[in-house]
């Protein structure tokens, strides 16, 4: 079975910390593995208490629905027939949260909180992703 090894899960979290500060904002950034557990967490100096649960939430959310959060924020507004999903506990309907997978296998995922707004935090965990693609290819 491919699993994302710790070292790796740090890496991913110490680029997307380092895009979100290069952008100026403070964030917590976590990565869990396959099952949703965290293997790596980080919460900048100035960034928000709530940041260090939105971010491993949008992460779990991501990896238990094998879906980015951003898409899930749309499929899940009100009215939309997954609309139900928001009641779930620890559902975070919030871009941010991304998939990382690799040879056809989901091995986790990424969450970030605290940039101005979904897509920012997106941006961060996609650097995240990024600078890790070479490890994750077996």
């Amino acid at each position: 079975m491919k699993q994302l090894l710790p070292d790796t899960a740090m890496k991913a979290v110490q680029a997307a910390l380092a895009k979100c500060r290069d952008s100026g904002y403070q964030v917590a950034v976590a990565v869990v593995d396959r099952a949703g557990i965290t293997q790596a967490l980080v919460r900048d100096r100035y960034a928000g208490p709530h940041t260090i649960d939105v971010s491993q939430n949008k992460a779990w959310t991501a990896v238990s629905f094998k879906t980015n959060t951003t898409q899930l924020e749309q499929l899940t507004r009100p009215g939309q027939p997954m609309s139900g999903l928001r009641a779930v506990a620890r559902f975070t309907a919030i871009g941010g949260g991304v998939t990382i997978e690799a040879g056809g296998a989901l091995l986790g995922a990424i969450g970030v909180s605290g940039a101005p707004g979904g897509e920012a935090d997106e941006m961060c965990a996609q650097a995240g992703i990024k600078a890790i693609a070479d490890s994750l290819e077996f």
